[in-house]
């Protein structure tokens, strides 16, 4: 495994396909460095590429998933933007900066095994660009979210703005942007940005492992062409989604994968899959 300064790959069971992929900076609240921006992608492309990893949960170390973007790293993207260049220059600096960001944040969706968001405690800012753009969200009772960019004058950039209201809705997304107000779990499981909510982080932890187990037993072929077509689906008319996964099954439809899957039905056994 690699190592990172923000980040650390868990593999808590050895016969398991399933992979924890934690943000690990707990003494300041897993905010989001310009370290995590570099290492993220890296990190997600290393799981990617494993055949071992069947699915990711995305986690956070200490009492919070994550505080939100590091306001020292903040200053410093101001400062460089603002230092003695002129301004075309500058803002076509400060331009790159945040399109790389956003690439980071772009990597779950870019990732084609399933990544699941298991949030705990505060959630704020950069937080939500994170679980926004991951596959499946759960939380536990004591998780709180908050889209907080206005509060620090700046507009939210790393995909909360775009990827919230398909999640919730068009209304629902702009007041909690506007706003900046604090929602509970609870209030999340109502808007639908989490699938359940647990009553505690212990059970968070087992309740989402055993939704990975469940999913990481499934067809590799199946799972990731499943996440594949839906993402692309979403720019898509049912008309022109309907052909993207009819192209996509004649490809990928006739595999040892559905036969493997037949014969277990069949013979009332689980099925054993090849990794991918």
């Amino acid at each position: 495994m690699d190592s990172y300064k923000t980040l650390e790959i868990v593999r808590k069971n050895t016969d398991s396909s399933v992979f924890h992929l934690v943000l690990n900076r707990p003494s300041q609240l897993n905010a989001l460095s310009l370290d995590f921006f570099d290492e993220f992608p890296k990190a997600l492309s290393s799981l990617d590429q494993n055949p071992h990893v069947s699915v990711i949960i995305l986690s956070g170390a200490g009492k919070h998933f994550c505080s939100g973007i590091d306001l020292a790293s903040l200053s410093s993207i101001a400062d460089q933007s603002s230092s003695g260049r002129d301004r075309g220059r500058s803002s076509e600096g400060l331009r790159r900066r945040i399109k790389s960001m956003q690439a980071a944040i772009t990597a779950v969706e870019e990732c084609r095994k399933p990544v699941i968001a298991a949030v705990h405690g505060a959630c704020i800012g950069g937080g939500v660009d994170l679980v926004t753009a991951c596959d499946v969200r759960y939380c536990s009772e004591d998780a709180f979210f908050s889209i907080k960019e206005v509060d620090l004058a700046i507009v939210a950039d790393l995909g909360t703005l775009q990827r919230l209201p398909r999640i919730v809705g068009h209304a629902k997304a702009m007041e909690l942007a506007l706003t900046a107000r604090r929602f509970s779990g609870c209030e999340a499981k109502e808007l639908g940005l989490v699938s359940q909510v647990f009553g505690s982080k212990s059970e968070l932890d087992k309740g989402v492992t055993m939704i990975a187990e469940r999913i990481a037993a499934k067809s590799p072929l199946a799972v990731t062409g499943t996440k594949a077509v839906l993402l692309r689906s979403r720019e898509m008319s049912v008309e022109q989604g309907l052909d993207y996964v009819a192209t996509w099954n004649s490809g990928m439809l006739i595999s040892d994968d559905l036969n493997e899957a037949v014969s277990a039905q069949m013979m009332k056994r689980q099925p054993r899959f090849s990794k991918l």
